[in-house]
């Protein structure tokens, strides 16, 4: 079909027969841009959908004469008319070429190809299709062709009716005998889930519908009848004569007009692959995957679904898919692949922070996670379960298997099976449980189930979750631990009650990246590992001999999370990551060039300090005041513990402690 870009004399008035989503689209974009648009509508209920205003008409222009004789009053027709009204749109080809005017025909793009679906021609066909079948049927094609229907016997209570809520139409339908409860007035298009509603409502076996692409809601109706049971019946399109979709139509308008180029939105679907089986995936995801232009994804996940015919980029960092894409904008239907569900630990959130949402059409469709996938597999709910990852990322699985007693985790090359269990042993949960599914969705899928010890003799593949089983494990607050249950030797440590105010003050979170500066024998360290259970500890210690029994603390009381940094503060950390809190036991006269590094590290840090001595205390303050820091408060602990003197306890008191509670101030 040719059109004629530049014409001499325009009126700025375009004719667009209506009737359709994509008509009332094209209304609304001529309109804003200053085109006085007539639309011309079939029905009553058509011209409910046009609200008139200063730049729009409705009307209802019929015949081929009568058409002919109107079109010479505009610059350009819009044929926007359902891809049905195949007598409608050759009648108004017929006009134009009588009046000679421009055309440009909108057809919609064919729908996804669906399984289990039955086509035929025409209506006639889909009932005569019915008449040997027995299960009630939602029609959806229409008032119009419903009197095919009534062939089928037993109509007036198998077939159930969706049609327009207009009072001409219910008396059509009423005349036929389809009334009450097996009449549906209502205004579409409607969603999946209402879909869905309506066919388990009426308890469907079978589904009408013709072929109205993505605008007239057709998707939705197919994933319906898939989610609830049921066949489609589908009338197959009418062969069209060219025509340009609504995207074309706008920059075909926008140049007749010269119009500032409207911005065509790329469609952008993330879709969850759940194991990577074909078997598995949702049926919106297949019908994604299959009206995509271009499909992008890991190889492994390319290769789990018939991509023929189709473009495919194997890739999956963010960025350079979106750098492909600017640098390709010939497609514009495209699909990413994740594996698994597209909500959990999936680069889905990292892709939609860089997508802008000025040039997509963005849309996430979720998957069959992991996570169900192997609950399934071993036949146990995971409600009660734990959920993380050590998939391309730090995680404590042994703090976190000693706080839940069922813990699931995502693995990976770097955080193997017997990584896991060699870290499960060595920190004292050598008892615990572990089942490990490999391979989901391949040839090597397989279930394993042992202790730490006895998977060590295990080979595994390279992408794997686990199940660690801790019926011992306790979610109890872990502030509070006895000077005793640590190992001492004669270094210096904070006693319990100054460690559990300290460590309370703090105000640590589950993440907190924390210094425990002056570590001593690592109790602080610890405590501090247990609150921030997915953060990291920095034990830094000048002493050599001290720094080793810190790691034999870690070893006794399961916490991996601390690392220890044997060297004089601040210099020992300046190359650390930046923390959220520090706790100062001991500075060795550095307290000023540690607070100062710290800062420097992190502006809004939360510090508390401890001292024995009113210097150390009276140095706090002082740099406080000098590095203009905020002070929450400072305390003094007094305390003392009683001891047995035959049949009487003995208070005895311990030397007071000052605790300086601290924050940075970035304004």
């Amino acid at each position: 079909m040719n059109y004629v870009l530049e014409m001499n004399n325009l009126t700025k008035r375009a004719l667009v027969f209506a009737g359709t989503t994509e008509g009332n689209e094209i209304t609304d974009y001529l309109s804003r841009n200053g085109i006085h648009v007539t639309v011309s509508v079939a029905t009553e209920y058509g011209k409910t959908t046009i609200r008139e205003n200063e730049k729009i008409t409705v009307d209802s222009i019929r015949g081929v004469e009568t058409m002919t004789e109107e079109m010479k009053k505009y610059d350009v027709v819009v044929d926007a008319t359902h891809p049905y009204a195949i007598r409608k749109s050759s009648h108004i080809k017929e006009a134009c070429e009588n009046s000679k005017s421009v055309l440009i025909r909108i057809i919609r793009p064919d729908s996804s190809n669906v399984d289990r679906l039955i086509t035929v021609p025409d209506t006639k066909s889909a009932a005569e299709y019915l008449i040997d079948t027995k299960g009630n049927v939602l029609v959806t094609t229409g008032s119009n062709e419903l009197a095919e229907f009534t062939s089928i016997p037993g109509y007036k209570d198998r077939i159930f009716a969706r049609v327009l809520s207009l009072p001409s139409v219910s008396e059509k339908c009423a005349n036929l005998g389809f009334e009450g409860k097996n009449l549906i007035c209502m205004r579409g298009p409607f969603s999946e889930n209402f879909n869905y509603a309506l066919l388990k409502e009426i308890d469907a076996k079978y589904l009408v519908t013709k072929d109205s692409g993505t605008a007239g809601g057709f998707d939705e109706k197919i994933l319906a009848a898939a989610r609830a049971g049921v066949i489609p019946i589908v009338i197959g399109r009418p062969q069209e004569d060219g025509g340009v979709t609504i995207d074309e139509a706008k920059k075909i308008l926008s140049k007749l007009f010269s119009l500032e180029e409207p911005i065509i939105k790329r469609n952008f679907t993330i879709v969850g692959i759940g194991s990577g089986k074909i078997e598995g995936m949702t049926s919106e995801v297949r019908n994604a995957v299959a009206n995509s232009d271009l499909v992008i994804g890991a190889a492994r996940m390319l290769d789990s679904i018939e991509l023929e015919n189709k473009d495919t980029l194997t890739e999956y960092h963010p960025d350079k898919i979106v750098e492909y894409l600017n640098k390709n904008p010939i497609y514009q239907n495209i699909t990413v692949m994740m594996s698994g569900d597209t909500g959990y630990y999936s680069g889905t959130k990292g892709l939609l922070a860089i997508l802008d949402n000025e040039k997509y059409n963005v849309k996430v469709l979720p998957g069959i996670s992991s996570v169900s996938y192997f609950f399934s597999k071993i036949n146990k709910s995971w409600d009660d379960a734990h959920l993380t990852s050590a998939h391309g990322r730090d995680c404590n699985l042994v703090g976190l298997a000693k706080r839940h007693k069922k813990l699931f985790t995502l693995l990976d090359k770097e955080n193997t099976v017997n990584r896991m269990c060699i870290d499960l042993i060595e920190y004292g949960l050598e008892n615990v449980t572990v089942t490990v599914g490999q391979d989901f969705g391949t040839p090597n899928e397989k279930i394993f189930i042992g202790s730490p010890k006895e998977l060590l003799n295990e080979k595994f593949g390279t992408l794997c979750v686990a199940l660690i089983e801790n019926l011992e494990a306790s979610n109890v607050n872990p502030i509070g631990i006895s000077d005793e249950a640590f190992i001492r030797g004669s270094a210096p440590m904070t006693k319990s009650e100054v460690r559990s105010l300290s460590v309370a003050k703090l105000k640590l979170e589950d993440t907190s990246i924390v210094y425990d500066v002056g570590a001593g024998t690592g109790s602080v360290s610890i405590e501090m590992a247990l609150v921030a259970v997915s953060g990291h500890v920095y034990a830094i210690e000048k002493d050599e001999e001290t720094s080793s029994l810190i790691d034999l603390n870690c070893k006794r009381f399961g916490t991996p999370n601390v690392t220890i940094i044997n060297g004089l503060a601040p210099e020992a950390f300046s190359e650390l990551p930046a923390p959220t809190h520090a706790f100062i036991g001991g500075s060795s006269g550095n307290l000023e060039s540690i607070i100062k590094l710290l800062l420097n590290k992190n502006p809004n840090i939360r510090i508390v300090i401890t001292s024995v001595t009113i210097e150390t205390m009276s140095e706090a303050a002082r740099c406080m005041k000098v590095l203009n820091i905020t002070e929450e408060e400072t305390i003094c602990v007094n305390i003392s513990k009683a001891r047995i003197a035959g049949d009487y306890h003995l208070m005895t008191a311990q030397n007071p402690v000052y605790i300086t509670v601290c924050r940075g101030n970035s304004v």
